[in-house]
């Protein structure tokens, strides 16, 4: 028997390994010794009662076609009826207590025992987690290769219930039904209008941010346009002549391509709600990105319309094509100067890295006003005109304004404070984030710095104990010309971590070229809409003994 034993169970095993599809090729190929043919069994039976000892072998064939019928039944039933789960079920398993599972196309896997073995860092692969790998697999196209798929296929577990790949219908009277699909990566702030910021981690990963993962500032439901039929309608001026303008007209002015950062003027709002409560989406830090832009200059179009400087202030005003079921357009100004001032490069966006505007980013065309508040950048532009006053649209008069830190909605008067326009210089640290845990030995601190205006960022200053002692960053991007820094820089610094140390307070702050330095405190600055926050960033991080 032990010789049996030793003959047929690991060839057993190797062929159960290969996924034989029929349980009498299995027993014949199970066997390591060529002679082996279990219809002709020939053995010899040592000792005197060879009755007894043919009914032992009897017997222990009997169990091993047992064995070998179990084995095959267990294969047959995992080749044929996988285990089915739904989205409900692979969303509810997203963290180490419930385990990690995600999807690729049809098929589940429990990636539990890979997340601290995944090369770009737990942090990237758990973004994903309890959901589909596919978006982003498209950010880092490193993924799909063919050694990538094998190693996931380790930890496949089952399918994913059919009736979850379809694509769920739309429902007509839902005015936000036909807003686009979203990168799951972001952090949701609102559904309705969407609004989402990237997670620190990606924020600062690229220094042109992936489209998918831009920040999305949206007011109302998105429009579904026809690029074929769209016209932008621009105002002439008196005695000039008004423009409808298509894309292809559009496409015929000189191509300009700049690289700006966009903010919204809520920008780590969050901060200011520790304070005191403020109205406005919860934003991080993570309520800006940079993207390379093209289109026509708003200076070549509005001059082919007749309009040019004058001595009274006077205002471009934008109006969306998006709207409520009012009728009531999004809409923004900023002053004729700045519109003019070839030199300003306000665009009519039609590209955004390369590609069309994404729906979520104003296809077909948006307004991109550089070193200006995000606001303004009015996206699905479909109306320009020339006033002499600033936009009355509610976006323009009644928000996006700064207060006294007395100012309440009791006492507030819009009418007494001007629209925001250029913002105050901003930095934040991205890596490590709040709360996280870092080796001993040395710490490498990453995140972003900006300033509106086109006032370059010079330095940014980085404290690992609150603001007592400081170190100068490492800065790196774009070369940007003086005045007409639109972009964000990067910045890194790696420093030993004090020895003996437990926990660390970091700090950043930045410096712009005109000397503006943030703020070291929240307090004074807060505000009742919680608009431009702009203190010291800072993120506490426990450390490894």
């Amino acid at each position: 028997m032990l010789l049996l034993h030793r003959a047929v169970v690991p060839g057993l095993r190797q062929t159960y390994r290969l996924r034989s599809t029929s349980s009498r090729l299995c027993i014949q190929a199970s066997s390591t010794n060529d002679s082996f043919q279990p219809q002709h069994l020939s053995l010899t039976i040592s000792g005197d009662n060879s009755t007894t000892g043919r009914w032992r072998v009897m017997g222990a064939l009997l169990g091993l076609g047992a064995v070998l019928a179990y084995h095959d039944h267990r294969y047959t039933v995992a080749q044929e009826s996988p285990p089915m789960y739904t989205k409900e079920e692979v969303s509810s398993h997203r963290s180490p207590e419930t385990g990690i599972w995600v999807t690729l196309g049809s098929e589940v896997f429990d990636v539990t025992e890979f997340v601290d073995l995944h090369p770009g860092g737990p942090s990237k692969l758990m973004l994903a987690a309890g959901g589909p790998l596919e978006p982003f697999w498209a950010l880092y196209a490193v993924h799909n290769q063919s050694h990538v798929r094998e190693l996931l296929a380790q930890y496949k577990i089952g399918e994913l219930n059919p009736e979850d790949q379809v694509p769920p219908t739309l429902e007509n009277s839902d005015p936000y039904a036909d807003d686009p699909v979203r990168h799951p990566a972001l952090k949701v702030n609102s559904q309705r209008p969407f609004n989402a910021e990237p997670p620190p981690e990606l924020l600062t990963e690229n220094y042109i941010t992936p489209n998918p993962i831009f920040f999305t500032r949206n007011h109302l439901p998105v429009p579904n346009l026809d690029p074929d039929t769209y016209r932008l309608h621009v105002v002439g001026a008196p005695g000039g002549q008004s423009l409808s303008l298509s894309l292809n007209d559009l496409y015929k002015f000189p191509k300009h391509e700049i690289t700006v950062t966009l903010q919204c003027a809520g920008n780590r709002r969050s901060e200011m709600s520790r304070v005191k409560e403020v109205k406005g989406l919860e934003w991080r830090t993570g309520a800006i990105s940079t993207a390379r832009w093209a289109g026509a200059r708003l200076c070549d179009v509005l001059a082919q319309a007749g309009h040019q400087l004058c001595e009274t202030e006077s205002h471009v005003c934008f109006e969306g094509l998006d709207s409520d079921p009012t009728g009531t357009a999004y809409g923004a100004s900023i002053p004729l100067a700045r519109a003019l001032d070839p030199e300003a490069e306000v665009l009519l966006a039609y590209e955004m890295n390369g590609q069309p505007l994404p729906r979520d980013h104003g296809f077909p065309v948006r307004v991109v006003v550089p070193g200006v508040v995000g606001a303004r950048h009015v996206k699905w532009l479909g109306r320009v005109s020339v006033e002499p006053e600033e936009s009355h649209s509610h976006w323009q008069r009644r928000d996006y304004k700064g207060f006294s830190p007395s100012v309440d909605w009791d006492t507030v008067d819009f009418d007494s404070a001007p629209s925001i326009q250029e913002l105050p210089v901003q930095s934040a640290i991205t890596e490590p984030q709040d709360g996280e845990t870092v080796e001993s030995g040395e710490v490498t601190v990453k995140g972003y710095a900006w300033s509106g205006g086109g006032r370059a960022v010079i330095r940014v200053d980085v404290s690992l104990d609150g603001g007592l002692t400081w170190q100068a960053a490492e800065l790196y991007g774009e070369v940007q010309r003086p005045r007409k820094a639109w972009a964000w820089c990067l910045w890194k610094l790696q420093a030993p971590v004090p020895a003996g140390q437990k926990k660390l307070n970091i700090v950043c702050k930045a410096v712009d070229d005109s000397y503006n330095v943030q703020p070291d405190t929240v307090a004074p600055i807060w505000n009742l809409r919680g608009v431009l926050s702009n203190s010291w960033h800072r993120v506490h991080v426990h450390v490894t003994p």
